[in-house]
């Protein structure tokens, strides 16, 4: 069921990126690979989705195994199998940090001794892939690198959980501010010179005989380098805080309404309200039918509540093979009738976490519980058709 304005296939087609963001376990990942496949059935075009989230769902989903950094087809049997014709094509990928590393500084090295000393740095061969923020950095410049190409007419974002999304959108600050830190030009500055600082003499000693001086000297190499593509880091920086600013960007928020999920949803909300970004959708998932709220059910559950034998003894007229024990029955119906009552305060609660979460969004999308697991294309339609 959706509410706003606007619908789901309305907002995808106006965007060149979406960013789906959310906590674990809330169906994100299934939902980013479902609004693919909107957009490449019913809207045409080539359309990618990149997982950031290192969960191997989205690939299972897609039929597609080994999944990397180098985008791959979902094939067109894969559609007909689900029993559809679709208009685009869709593409997957899964980020690969140290690839997407590797890549990056290929492309930005300010020269090829720059280049080749980086990648052939034993710190860097290491544990590239694993310092401050990188893998949400790289996240970030892949999209930027993908975006940049044109190759794609929409991206759709799979990103971390939702603790981790809000790293993902401050890591490219976060980068640009650690290479011009004190603390590295501190760490650095002894070899950049032969004077070592008196207060630092000791450090230095200490670290000499615990790590060994090829190691330090390799980390002070490493970061030296790294200080070369500053400028870079800052400009391309700068350029991905304008692209998720752009209107052709927008984020969608997933969740169900359970106590967690949904305060992190709100937290998420807020964040992306201070910094100006695009709430295009709010997806709550798992949520109870509507029918649960409709009053004439919602009487009819009173009267089983209150006058079950009644009602036992009407539908055995009709229906006498329903029961051979009236009293039975009766029991049956009433327990029916407190259940539904009980479901329905559930989801007057659940109404209102909508109403409160999904004040800033364009549209608010709800999703019930799927009776399957979602395991392959025909499984992402239709989570696809819920979300239309």
């Amino acid at each position: 069921m959706t509410t706003g304005g606007s619908t789901i296939e309305q907002l995808l087609a106006a965007k060149e990126i979406v960013v789906v963001c959310g906590s674990g376990g809330v169906g994100k990942t299934s939902t980013a690979a479902a609004l693919a496949t909107i957009a490449a059935a019913d809207l045409g075009g080539k359309v990618l989705v990149l997982t950031v989230d290192p969960a191997r769902r989205l690939a299972a989903a897609m039929g597609l195994i080994g999944l990397g950094n180098a985008a791959r087809r979902v094939s067109p049997e894969a559609f007909a199998d689900a029993g559809i014709e679709p208009r685009g094509e869709l593409w997957a990928a899964m980020l690969d940090t140290k690839q997407s590393w590797d890549d990056l500084i290929r492309r930005h090295a300010p020269d090829a001794a720059t280049r080749d000393a980086i990648l052939a740095n034993p710190l860097y061969r290491n544990v590239a892939g694993r310092f401050v923020q990188s893998h949400d950095y790289i996240a970030m410049e892949r999209l930027f690198e993908l975006h940049s190409s044109g190759v794609y007419d929409l991206i759709v974002v799979d990103t971390p959980p939702t603790r981790h999304a809000l790293d993902f959108l401050e890591a490219p600050e976060r980068m640009a501010e650690f290479f011009s830190s004190r603390l590295l030009r501190w760490l650095l500055a002894p070899y950049r010179s032969r004077l070592v600082n008196v207060a630092s003499r000791p450090f230095y000693q200490v670290a000499d005989r615990v790590l060994g001086s090829a190691f330090l000297r390799d980390i002070a190499e490493f970061f030296m380098l790294f200080q070369s593509m500053y400028d870079g880091f800052v400009e391309r920086a700068k350029a991905v805080e304008r692209v998720l600013e752009d209107r052709r960007t927008t984020f969608v928020v997933v969740t169900t309404l359970e106590s967690a999920p949904a305060h992190e949803a709100r937290r998420f909300v807020d964040v992306l309200v201070s910094k100006r970004l695009h709430l295009g959708a709010l997806v709550l998932n798992r949520v109870l039918p509507a029918e649960l709220l409709d009053q004439g059910s919602s009487d009819a559950a009173r009267q089983l509540r209150a006058t079950p034998e009644a009602v036992a003894a009407s539908l055995l007229v009709d229906h006498p093979e329903l029961s051979d024990d009236p009293k039975l029955l009766a029991r049956v119906l009433q327990e029916l009738g407190d259940s539904f009552l009980n479901f329905q305060v559930v989801a007057k609660r659940e109404a209102e976490q909508r109403a409160e979460i999904g004040v800033a969004a364009d549209i608010v999308v709800s999703v019930p519980s799927l009776e399957t697991d979602i395991f392959d294309i025909a499984g992402l339609a239709r989570l696809a058709h819920q979300l239309r």
